[in-house]
């Protein structure tokens, strides 16, 4: 296995391919910053796209549903179901002094292939408790785990990482030479997503601490992302 996924026709794009990236550490670095993908697929002849939550683990990404919705049914079938799934992160605004130029910061992946509904029950439950350590890291060890009920009632999709592209605008306005003397302000404002401090359940029996992994989320989540 390279460093680098494949190009293919559909993940080099048409705009801006300057801005395209197709090496491992970068992919892999842009998914375990988040938890939350758009899956889009063809149904009854038309595009529908859906946010769903999504692990990484290894070369494969497992996205989550219910056994009942569409996907997760198309999954079964022998061919699988085609599918895209994006994942974006918004750094800043980019505001430049003429409109023309405003702009965003962002870090973005885009997975073409064919997602399978997961059968195994042990890896299904695996990658269960890698989603719930996705979103909080030390999670799944203080919690009941899912019951064979949950678990039939539960669905997930994999879709293996082959044609692969991450996407990454950064740095300031690119403003047209003529416009450099309007009076104008130009810069970047930058754009973050922070954990607020936990509130407990309404029912929570009050001498329930909050769990020393939730104290500092952003934190966790940072120092987890990283060893991946």
């Amino acid at each position: 296995m390279g460093t680098d996924y494949p190009t293919t026709e559909r993940n080099v794009p048409t705009r801006n391919p300057g801005r395209a990236h197709y090496d491992r550490a970068t992919v892999h670095a842009i998914l375990d910053s988040g938890f939350l993908c758009h899956l889009g697929f063809v149904r009854d002849g038309a595009p529908v796209v859906l946010p769903t939550m999504y692990v990484r683990h290894g070369e494969q990404i497992y996205l989550h549903g219910s056994t009942g919705s569409r996907p997760m049914l198309a999954g079964r079938g022998d061919e699988g179901l085609p599918v895209c799934v994006t994942v974006t992160h918004v750094d800043a605004l980019v505001l430049a002094r003429s409109a023309m130029h405003h702009s965003l910061n962002y870090r973005s992946v885009m997975v073409h292939g064919t997602a399978r509904t997961v059968t195994d029950t042990d890896h299904k439950a695996a990658m269960l408790d890698a989603l719930v350590e996705r979103v909080a890291p030390g999670r799944s060890q203080d919690i009941r785990r899912a019951d064979a009920r949950e678990l039939a009632a539960t669905a997930l999709l994999r879709v293996d990482l082959a044609e692969v592209s991450a996407k990454v605008r950064e740095g300031g306005p690119n403003d047209d030479e003529e416009d450099l003397g309007l009076p104008h302000w130009s810069g970047i404002v930058p754009v973050r997503t922070v954990h607020g401090a936990p509130e407990p359940a309404a029912d929570l029996d009050p001498s329930i601490p909050v769990p020393a992994y939730l104290g500092d989320l952003d934190r966790t989540l940072r120092t987890a992302a990283a060893g991946r």
